[in-house]
């Protein structure tokens, strides 16, 4: 039953830059992950467990949330309620160019708080959100947009340089930066090993502990990320989860969907597929 109900929906807006994202009708769990982007969204409907950075949160129909690049997170629906999700993806160089647009400063901001109950500033997002589907003009997106950053800046921010960032050790970035270029290779527990001087079990926890998510997973969420920009090539599902490193199409799919909450074809039909044009009456079209 529920499965009917579900709307899953993204949509990449070319002049911003940046992706806006809807689920309604979700009862699907998701799973320990992060992401290379910035995350700023809010439940809609519904309520949601949240587990983010090693703490617990319960959620609720306007409730914030921000996310910062790699902070590992998951949830889970609270007594089975669906889930009714808005939210807006930012890659890290287009927020560098807004924050300086903004400020006049060059740097990183970093989200000081993961969750925000109650926020006035989840109809920001909603006005950026419906902007965005609506095909408006560029300068009434970019004004949403800015607005939307300015308020989270003042009130939910720090450049990274005033912020407290533990980051792994060197040995564990070595790891890291291993998997991020060897990504499509079948990499093993002995070939991470055989750059630390640890023993199994302390690379399993220590890499855990440092970076919020396993190994096997952090490797997995670099393919994804790799697999995601293939698909905005166009490249087909099938080539894109072989160049990713993953063993089969079926396995690719499911974990696909398992954390973007869409398939591979769906996903790359907002990159493919081509918007109507939008002229409303009584207004200057489109550029």
């Amino acid at each position: 039953m529920h499965a009917e109900q579900e709307q899953r929906h993204v949509y990449y807006d070319h002049d911003l830059g940046i992706e806006a994202y809807n689920l309604s009708g979700i009862v699907q769990k998701f799973p320990n992950h992060f992401h290379d982007y910035y995350v700023i969204g809010f439940v809609e409907g519904g309520k949601r467990h949240l587990w983010c950075k090693g703490m617990e949160y319960d959620l609720n129909a306007g409730d914030l949330i921000l996310f910062n690049p790699r902070d590992n997170h998951f949830c889970a629906p609270i007594n089975g309620e669906i889930l009714d999700y808005r939210a807006v993806n930012i890659n890290m160089d287009v927020m560098q160019r807004a924050v300086k647009e903004i400020t006049g400063k060059d740097f990183i901001p970093h989200f000081t708080e993961n969750v925000v109950y109650q926020s006035d500033i989840t109809q920001s997002i909603g006005d950026l959100y419906d902007a965005i589907l609506a095909h408006e003009p560029k300068l009434k997106k970019e004004e949403a947009f800015f607005f939307l950053l300015q308020q989270i800046l003042q009130e939910h921010a720090a450049p990274f340089d005033e912020a407290d960032i533990s980051e792994p050790n060197q040995q564990i970035k070595t790891l890291c930066s291993y998997m991020e270029e060897h990504f499509s290779e079948n990499i093993t527990l002995d070939d991470l090993l055989s750059m630390t001087s640890f023993g199994k079990s302390y690379l399993l926890r220590s890499f855990t502990k440092q970076v919020g998510v396993s190994p096997y997973r952090y490797l997995q969420t670099v393919r994804l990320k790799k697999a995601k920009e293939f698909l905005e090539q166009g490249v087909a599902p099938i080539d894109a989860a072989d160049m990713a490193g993953f063993a089969d199409q079926s396995h690719f799919t499911n974990f696909f969907k398992e954390f973007i909450g869409l398939t591979p074809k769906q996903y790359q039909k907002i990159f493919t597929d081509k918007p109507l044009p939008v002229t409303p009456a009584k207004e200057w079209p489109n550029e």
